[in-house]
């Protein structure tokens, strides 16, 4: 990939995705793979003012020989150091940036227990730092560049660098670097997203209600004070950042008790290095009370059953199925781009951010009206080219709000 053209997505992530201040640390979460891009965003993050750059590398060949071999009891317990380094730093105003370019089979051979109570260790251990996050007190995104693993699963039979390539061709599209001034772009885009925003949040939609060929048939019930987001969001101090790159959805929160009925997933999903495919869950009265999958069923069920709120949904987002993503016809295995190609619901906590008034509400009070709480926020794949979803509005009124995959709007 040529390297101005690097260069022009990293610009894009620092000064607009995270839209970096001055004075401020910045945070790369990144695979040791993409060394050489975190040290250009570290490089343009500077120049931007950044006061300092700190670099959290992930080593997922590492990560997979500890799951492995490491005794099970380690799995229980989370660094001390590691809290306080996410929390300190978020506690101080820090900006967020992480790359997300994992193989997204690395762990298939590892017992998903090992994973499951990992990763509710760390989310346990980290839960001040993840709540400040989704409640905006800091600036954070998520964005990609490809790693030879990543790029020869979505590319198999192929030349390794030329699969390379290619997700490089893919990722630069999406995120419009490609374009003459991308930041340009991103403002058009936004525009365009608030179109959807104004359409959805004036119709005060009480009910949902999702079907198509898959065998989705679900109705879910959006919580009375719900509101529509999507694009940028704020931080408490007013600073616009976008939390994904590419993003091409808008979203809010179902009333957590509200959800019946079945969904279909129409992509695999890939969760902490593992595949769950061909899989559909089961709701009423808003709890998930019967999942199974072709493939990954034990991985579902520990995700499910990371605790009381896993088995709850807390976002609904609707993606056109012509989103540009989905017109590129490639499956990314990687959910910051698969959930931006089609409609999808996510497992766990919602955003506060979603009810109105919700970031003065506390936890507590948060659940009383119906939010719901999690360890667990993970999005899943539902839209098809068929799906049809009508809106039944507050006063009963039926709407069209989407029709062969897309906005009726």
């Amino acid at each position: 990939m040529n390297a101005d053209v690097i260069e022009k997505y990293a610009k894009l992530a620092i000064k607009t995705g995270i839209n970096i201040q001055k004075g401020q640390t910045l945070v790369i979460r990144t695979p040791i793979e993409c060394a050489e891009f975190a040290r250009k965003l570290a490089e343009i993050a500077y120049d931007e003012g950044a006061r300092d750059v700190v670099i959290s590398w992930r080593d997922e060949q590492f990560s997979r020989l500890r799951y492995l071999k490491a005794p099970f009891e380690v799995f229980e317990e989370f660094p001390d150091w590691q809290k306080e380094f996410y929390t300190s730093h978020s506690l101080k105003g820090a900006a967020f940036l992480s790359v997300s370019a994992e193989d997204p089979e690395i762990l298939k051979d590892v017992d998903p227990k090992r994973i499951a109570t990992a990763t509710k260790t760390a989310n346990i251990a980290l839960e001040e730092y993840r709540d400040r996050l989704m409640n905006n007190y800091n600036v954070w995104s998520i964005i990609s560049i490809p790693t030879k693993s990543w790029a020869r699963k979505v590319f198999p039979g192929i030349p390794e660098e030329e699969a390379v390539e290619k997700l490089w061709e893919a990722i630069i599209k999406v995120v419009r670097a490609d374009q003459d001034d991308p930041v340009a772009a991103w403002k058009r885009h936004k525009e365009e997203l608030d179109k959807k925003i104004e359409f959805l949040n004036s119709s005060r939609f009480r009910y949902l209600e999702y079907r198509n060929s898959l065998g989705t048939d679900l109705r879910i019930e959006l919580h009375q004070d719900h509101v529509w987001l999507g694009g940028p969001e704020y931080s408490r101090d007013g600073v616009e950042f976008f939390p994904n790159m590419p993003t091409e959805e808008v979203f809010t929160v179902p009333l957590k008790e509200g959800v019946n009925g079945v969904a279909v997933s129409s992509m695999p999903l890939n969760l902490n290095g593992n595949l769950i495919e061909d899989f559909s869950l089961t709701f009423k009265d808003g709890r998930v009370v019967d999942y199974k999958a072709k493939r990954g069923q034990e991985i579902l069920k520990h995700l499910i059953e990371t605790d009381e709120g896993s088995h709850y949904l807390g976002e609904v987002a609707l993606v056109p199925y012509d989103s540009p993503i989905s017109r590129l016809q490639v499956l990314f295995y990687n959910t910051l781009f698969d959930e931006n190609a089609s409609c999808h619901l996510a497992l766990g906590k919602a955003y506060p951010s979603n009810i109105k008034n919700g970031d003065k509400l506390s936890k507590e009070e948060l659940k009383k009206v119906g939010v719901n709480d999690s360890l667990e926020h993970e999005d899943f794949m539902i839209g098809t080219r068929d799906l049809e979803i009508i809106g039944t509005t507050f006063d009963g009124k039926k709407i069209p709000v989407f029709k062969n995959g897309n906005f009726t709007v």
